[in-house]
């Protein structure tokens, strides 16, 4: 059985244009797939400061009780990334870049020792390599653009802890006109049944 885990970063909530497609990609997905979520507009994360990495840098049986609380949020976020098969993110655009509440689940995931380490020859990702699934949804028209910073920092993200098989689902457009949402959203969903297809096998 496949394990997938979804995570969820629009502010909109399930109204979000991400989230809608998400939930195309899941629904296209067989039953005996389990599905583990991630909801970053019900449960946000704060901004990462230092007590959380200090708590990080100290021997597990040395830490105060505050700050096994502060671990305990990037030990299970990673643990959770480890037990998936597959990842599945919804990245909407917000000013040229990801959400803030995303790069904050980054910057727990992104972790020396645990999801990379650095060598001789520079960094190495430790996480065993599984699919990622971005639907990056956007307004304008941004790929293949200089405009479009999310997606050599999502590319450059997870192949720096060991994730390399990504594949990106475009809904472009998307404020440009119902015509132009329309047609965004047919093709992100002719993708999707392409995908699901992959996975499923």
């Amino acid at each position: 059985m496949k394990h997938v885990l979804v995570i969820e970063s629009s502010i909109s909530g399930k109204n979000g244009q991400s989230t809608q497609l998400i939930e195309a990609f899941t629904k296209n997905l067989p039953a005996e797939i389990s599905i583990d979520r991630i909801d970053l507009q019900q449960q946000p994360l704060p901004h990462l400061d230092m007590p959380e990495i200090a708590a990080w840098m100290t021997p597990a049986d040395e830490r105060t009780a505050e700050q096994q609380a502060l671990a305990s949020q990037s030990d299970q976020l990673i643990e959770r990334v480890k037990q998936a098969d597959a990842i599945v993110l919804g990245v909407p655009m917000y000013n040229f870049g990801v959400p803030s509440q995303l790069k904050a689940l980054f910057d727990r995931i992104a972790r020396a020792g645990l999801t990379f380490k650095y060598t001789e020859n520079g960094p190495v990702g430790l996480l065993d390599n599984k699919p990622v699934f971005i639907f990056a949804t956007r307004g304008g028209i941004y790929q293949g653009t200089g405009a479009d910073n999310q997606t050599p920092y999502l590319e450059q993200f997870f192949q720096f802890i060991g994730l390399k098989e990504q594949y990106f689902i475009y809904a472009e457009g998307l404020n440009m006109g119902e015509e132009s949402a329309t047609k965004a959203f047919d093709a992100a969903k002719k993708r999707i049944e392409e995908l699901t297809h992959k996975l499923a096998a």
